[in-house]
Order: structure tokens, then sequence, then C-alpha cells
């Protein structure tokens, strides 16, 4: 049986800052000689694995019966058969920490049955904790989160990211950034998805989009967005499909996400091989 999801987020906050200061802690005097490379651009370090074993024993002693799907593997095999796991990025924007760029975070998402239940985002830089639990809202330290009023394009400012491996579809990706580019405010793009779906749950974005993504770069992000009044879905922007485990997402408020839907769908084919 779960523990209170109310108790459990704060618990799970307290952890997500201890992997925070940590990562702090090795910034400054990161030596790059100590990059791995699990693709020619998709970058890990021993601050990616030792963080990771830091949340993990932190999230057995919370919850001994759940299981595991991180990024880096330290559990060994993933979990794909519990009823319950933690869903773990150490580190997004990994490229970012590595060449001392301040944006990137820890994301933590707990799945139930399926179906993420709470998450929680910290982003060590600028101290912001972001958390939700299912059907009990977003927030960003104490502050109650929310997206965006605006009610379409010509006022938003849209985040993305690029893939770092398989790039079919790319093409696509492009004219429908061309098109984003010349409707909207602008583009920026973060190099964190954690960080990106946690500043449209908090407003600074109105929608983000992205292709490639895997569930411990969004798991957290989503619920979060989800609980601040947006809407995530695949960029087909059918309800019924799966964001999280689904390698690519649209985010933003109800009415940008609409809009967002509408340019994609003129370029992104029914199928991409990922």
């Amino acid at each position: 049986m779960l523990p209170d999801l109310t108790t459990l987020v704060h618990e799970v906050g307290a952890l997500a800052r201890r992997a925070g200061a940590f990562l702090q802690q090795e910034a400054p005097h990161f030596d790059l000689s100590r990059i791995e490379y699990k693709g020619h651009s998709d970058l890990v370090s021993y601050v990616d694995r030792e963080t990771e074993q830091l949340l993990v024993a932190g999230l057995r002693e919370l919850l001994p019966e759940a299981g595991f799907l991180t990024e880096e593997g330290t559990t060994g095999t993933a979990d794909t058969t519990a009823t319950t796991r933690w869903i773990i990025d150490p580190l997004d924007g990994t490229t970012n920490f590595l060449h001392g760029l301040p944006c990137y975070a820890v994301s933590i998402g707990l799945e139930v049955a399926g179906e993420v239940v709470l998450g929680v985002i910290y982003e060590p830089n600028r101290e912001e904790l972001f958390r939700a639990t299912r059907g009990g809202g977003a927030f960003c330290n104490e502050a109650p989160l929310r997206v965006t009023a605006a009610d379409g394009l010509s006022k938003s400012l849209i985040a993305t990211g690029f893939p770092y491996t398989h790039f079919a579809g790319l093409d696509a990706y492009l004219r429908i950034l061309a098109d984003f580019m010349a409707q909207s405010h602008g583009i920026r793009r973060l190099g964190s998805a954690a960080v990106d779906l946690a500043y449209v749950a908090a407003g600074r974005f109105e929608g983000f989009f992205e292709y490639n993504l895997n569930a411990w770069d969004v798991a957290a992000g989503v619920l979060i967005v989800r609980e601040a009044g947006g809407l995530v879905t695949r960029f087909d922007g059918e309800p019924t499909g799966d964001p999280i485990h689904g390698r690519e997402l649209v985010a933003a408020s109800p009415a940008v996400h609409r809009a967002m839907v509408a340019v994609i769908g003129q370029h992104w084919p029914t199928t991409v091989a990922r």
C-alpha cells in the first residue's frame, strides 16, 4: 500500500535537494576528460551515476517494494513488471552540466499501475523545486503553479529540444520549427526537457514539444504540467495516447496546445523510425 502522497512528495523533494547539492558540489571542478560516451553526442559521467545511486538508495528506503526505471541503469535491467516503480533522471541536462551551463535538473516520477502519481523536478541553480501529486495540484517551492493564460501562438514563447540520436523525422521537425518561429514570440532550447516542462507548468513557456524522448526525461514533468492545468499528449493530440513512453510530446495550456498540434500535424509524418 502506498504511503500518503502528500507526505511522500515532500520526502522525495528533500532527496532531490540532496542530489542537487551533490551536483553543485561537483560542478565547479568537473574535469571534461572524465566524460564517457553512450553515443557521439550522448554523454554521461560519474556525476550522473553517483547521483542516481544516491537517489535509488534514498527511494528504496521510502518505498522498498517499488521497482526502478533509470537513465543510467545503476539498478541493473529496467523493471518492466513492477506495478509501482520510480522513473528517474538523476541529471537531466547532462551536456549542459558537463560544459558548465547552469541549466539542468533532477527528475523523479512515481508510476503506479501505468500512471504517474507523483512528480518532482529540482533545478539546483535556481533552488526551485517543482512538485505535484495526482489530484493535489502543482507547486514551485510553496507557490501554486498555473499554466499561461495565452490563447494562441502569437503571444507564446515555445520551448523545444533536438535529437542527439535517431535523426529520422528531422526534416519535418525543422519545418515545424520554421512555422513556430513565424507565428510565435520565439523558440528556446534549454537542453533539459524536465526544466522545459516545469517552466510550462509555471507559465514561463506557453508550450513545449520534442521527439526522441525517454520516459525518465518527462515522467515527472508530464504530471506537473497536467496538475498546473495544462495538456500533455503525443504529437497527434489524442488524449488516449501515452506521452511518457511514446517518445514524442507536446505540452501547453489548452488553447496553445490546440494551436501547436495543428501546426505539428501539417508536417509530422504518421510514423517516424526511432
